[in-house]
């Protein structure tokens, strides 16, 4: 009788390579996966029907890791994680929800107790230390985000992703207000904590304000802020004291947005009059903000969706696909207008300015990004 120990040997490979070509459970180079085939061809090798089962075995449950820490904003993290679970159910699928911050450890224990068949990992950052777990564990994982600065770092590791092209999305916040006339540009990144983890997002959307401001010719200053009224005062008064030449704001962090306008408002400062603000943000956060915001939308729904049907994909034999980067679609609302014209407009902006020259940037505040 032919085993599987024979077939290795005869492939010269290890037995538990045979084992994931026969499975589905890890990803084989096609010549290997060939070579093999063509063993259990010529041995005529056939699984035994019990371990077969065996192999095949699933839970019917996809693990979601959706560790809630410190710069995270809960609710866009709930929309996507409902997107998962409804289009988990509708593949016939349950979620398992994990929320402890346990880096490598999670991966290992869904790997080790085989309560999942498969994982979806949220929240990635730049370098991210699940990585190497995920890549060597045996069921296989997609993750919402980038774990490096492109898109192409992702395909050749082999992984699955799914995300909005941050850096198209601060590129087209940029074009929109130099459209516009802006030459001063403030933006109001996450909270510090997320930039000093790396957060995989937020690294990106700055990469894409960077380009575009330099072939715009605006001048761009970064500023993270957490997300109370205290916190976004005191970073907002320290921009316009610096640069009084500052006529537009970006806001990356949904939980600033009201605060901001509120301070503006307080500050008799009138949106878009005096100053134009857009904002990369889930969709019914623009909406139903005080001043509706030119925005755009994070697709939490889609971001979900997508995860799972890879993970599907996946667990019915598909090999990864590498990153899939939606296209940022901005929206523009009530909160921006043409630049303000006058003598303090742009006054300071030093350097040259017009396309192709280099914008100024104040670079401290930056969480080492």
């Amino acid at each position: 009788m032919v085993t599987l120990a024979d077939v290795a040997r005869h492939a010269g490979v290890s037995a538990s390579t045979v084992s994931y070509v026969l499975s589905g459970k890890r990803s084989i180079s096609g010549p290997t996966r060939e070579r093999i085939q063509h063993s259990i061809d010529t041995l005529g090798y056939r699984p035994h029907a019990g371990a077969r089962a065996l192999a095949s075995s699933r839970t019917g449950i996809l693990a979601l890791m959706m560790p809630l820490r410190t710069g995270l904003h809960v609710p866009v993290m709930t929309e996507i994680a409902m997107a998962v679970t409804a289009t988990a159910r509708s593949h016939g699928y349950d979620v398992l929800l994990l929320t402890g911050e346990e880096g490598p450890e999670a991966v290992r224990r869904v790997e080790g107790s085989a309560i999942a068949d498969a994982m979806i990992v949220m929240d990635v950052g730049l370098d991210d230390p699940r990585l190497p777990c995920l890549q060597e564990a045996e069921r296989p994982a997609v993750l919402i985000g980038l774990p490096t600065e492109t898109a192409e770092a992702v395909d050749t590791a082999g992984l699955d992703c799914v995300d909005l092209d941050f850096e198209a999305a601060g590129a087209r916040c940029v074009e929109h207000l130099a459209g516009l006339g802006h030459i001063g540009v403030a933006v109001l990144g996450e909270p510090p904590a997320a930039h000093e983890r790396g957060t995989g997002f937020a690294a990106r959307t700055l990469t894409g304000l960077r380009a575009a401001a330099r072939t715009q010719g605006v001048g761009l200053l970064h500023r993270p802020v957490g997300s109370t009224y205290a916190a976004v005062a005191a970073v907002v008064t320290r921009v316009f004291e610096e640069r009084p030449g500052t006529t537009a704001l970006v806001v990356q962090n949904e939980a600033a947005v009201e605060p901001l306008l509120a301070l503006l408002r307080h500050q008799g400062r009138a949106v878009p009059e005096d100053v134009s603000v857009v904002a990369v943000c889930p969709e019914q956060v623009a909406v139903h903000a005080s001043v509706p915001l030119t925005a755009v939308s994070v697709p939490a729904q889609e971001m979900g969706r997508l995860a799972v049907e890879r993970l599907v994909g996946r667990l019915a034999g598909e090999q990864p696909r590498g990153a899939e980067l939606i296209p940022p679609l901005l929206t523009a609302r009530a909160s921006t207008g043409p630049a303000p014209s006058g003598p303090a407009a742009g006054s300071a902006l030093p350097g040259p300015r017009g396309p192709g020259s280099a914008p100024t940037e104040d670079r401290r505040g930056r969480g080492g990004h």
